[in-house]
């Protein structure tokens, strides 16, 4: 599954057929307490409906069925896939101040099919999805569309999802379990699906356990301890992305190659003999090349935790696995195969490798580092956001640039396997920001990176700098030593400021 933004997406002209919810009953099921991750999300989607600062922001997948498109057996898959997942059935409401939501009976949801049209051009077809993908509304129910672009020898299918009910990893279980299922469908047979948990269960349990959580609690101890050496709650983004304090832009969304896949494998060997993996390799690279480029010798960043496991804590491999695979201790995991958000954000700090070219020091600390992280990731994000910084709790986005690090092997997320074949395509799109965003990935294909940034000219310089920079140090970790350096293009005004 390759993650790019939507303008890279190639999508062969044909007829668009979408499909939209519809419900017979009233929610048959009692309010459960949202997610602090929902909440959050919702409540910033509320303040700023009038406003300019808009925080739209979607999850769009797309993949490829070959052959004679079977249109009733992918829309039972579709609809299918809707019945299993509580979280697509939600409504939403807020209750005493709270967020809760209630989701319609599986039984009382219905699909209806419309021919949208025959698009003749890409350009066409593209601006017209474009505009689709960004009708979603947070405060619109439902929260996600679906469709598909049919031709003579196949079809593009498209889901696209507000963020509030689903995460990146989510993708790859919707392709899997749709693809399976029209299989199935298509052959007459009984589709045989893994058990899916629910996350509304999660999300209710989560409030629940975390809701009386006080600033004087033992488990914020690592959060803490990081405030202490970060000098705040966020870890800045350490160069200026000439962006005023309070200001959000436009994004820019771009999609980048980093290694091919002989070079990725070179890269995972080069790790394996430094103690690591290619995602602690990948973040120490990350952080000697900021080093490099003036940055601070101690790496601080925020790093996106699955929450996938039957605790409902950040399972061992989290972010490396970059999939839900096996619960701790070898039990089946009951959210692997589910849709939600599961997702806790936490802090990581350590020192870059002295001298710059010490990268099996770097990625031996970036691995004790993570190995310490996971252990304090019980407690959400949002909650210590709110009782750590109350300060600026407030404001329905990061108050600065923030130094932002994902990593996710989608090679060994749910039907990884069959990537090359179905040819999943993960976007995506948020309407404004106020920093920069990397989310590294490993395909079948290699490893790339997705970056969203602010569109300013130092966001554009100081991203094509690091960027380069980054390619070289995980060239270097692979293995290789060319004398000749890759040249990094400098601003031409002062060196970034850079938090120490």
């Amino acid at each position: 599954m390759l993650q790019i933004p939507f303008s890279d997406a190639t999508i062969e002209p044909g007829t668009v057929i979408s499909w939209s919810l519809h419900t017979k009953r009233a929610a048959s099921i009692p309010f459960t307490s949202a997610s602090f991750n929902q909440d959050k999300h919702h409540s910033s989607s509320e303040a700023t409906r009038s406003t300019s600062d808009g925080i739209a922001s979607s999850i769009t997948v797309t993949f490829e069925i070959t052959g004679e498109l079977d249109t009733k057996a992918l829309e039972a898959a579709l609809l299918l896939l809707v019945r299993r997942h509580e979280v697509l059935r939600c409504e939403f409401q807020r209750l005493a101040g709270d967020l809760n939501c209630a989701a319609l009976a599986p039984d009382s949801i219905t699909l209806e099919a419309e021919e949208v049209g025959h698009f003749h051009s890409g350009d066409d077809l593209h601006t017209h999805l474009d505009k689709t993908f960004k009708s979603i509304d947070t405060l619109s129910w439902p929260l996600f569309l679906m469709g598909a672009v049919v031709r003579e020898n196949g079809a593009t299918v498209y889901l696209c999802f507000d963020h509030i009910v689903c995460d990146g990893l989510s993708m790859p279980v919707v392709v899997n379990e749709l693809q399976t299922s029209y299989a199935a469908l298509s052959a007459d047979r009984t589709p045989e699906l893994p058990a899916a948990a629910s996350y509304l269960t999660f999300g209710d349990d989560q409030r629940r356990r975390y809701a009386a959580l006080r600033p004087d609690d033992g488990r914020l101890r690592y959060w803490k301890d990081f405030i202490r050496g970060n000098g705040g709650f966020f870890p800045k983004f350490p160069f200026d992305l000439g962006v005023p304090e309070g200001h959000l832009y436009p994004l820019v969304n771009r999609a980048l190659p980093l290694l091919d896949p002989h070079r990725t494998d070179a890269l995972a060997a080069g790790a394996r003999a430094s103690g690591g993996s290619v995602f602690t390799a990948v973040l120490a690279a990350a952080a000697t090349a900021q080093h490099r480029f003036g940055g601070p010798g101690v790496y601080r960043g925020l790093l996106p935790i699955s929450e996938r496991t039957d605790e409902g804590r950040g399972e061992h491999g989290g972010v490396d696995a970059g999939a839900a695979g096996a619960a701790v201790g070898g039990a089946p995991n009951p959210w692997q195969h589910s849709v939600g958000w599961f997702v806790n954000t936490m802090p990581i700090e350590f020192r870059v490798g002295e001298g710059g070219a010490d990268h099996a020091t770097t990625i031996a600390r970036a691995r004790t580092a993570y190995g310490e992280l996971q252990r304090h990731t019980d407690i959400p994000f949002v909650r210590a956001w709110e009782l750590l910084a109350p300060e600026t709790f407030t404001l329905h986005h990061w108050p600065f640039p923030v130094n932002f690090f994902s990593y996710i092997d989608f090679r060994r997320t749910p039907g990884g396997l069959q990537h090359p074949r179905w040819q999943p395509k993960l976007h995506v799109w948020a309407a404004r920001g106020n920093g920069i965003s990397h989310w590294f990935h490993r395909t079948a294909t290699g490893l790339h990176v997705n970056m969203l940034h602010v569109d300013t000219p130092r966001a554009h310089e100081i991203g094509d700098a690091l960027h380069e920079e980054l390619v070289r140090v995980l060239r270097e970790i692979a293995g290789e030593r060319d004398s000749t350096p890759v040249p990094i293009p400098r601003p031409s005004r002062a060196r970034p400021a850079v938090r120490s």
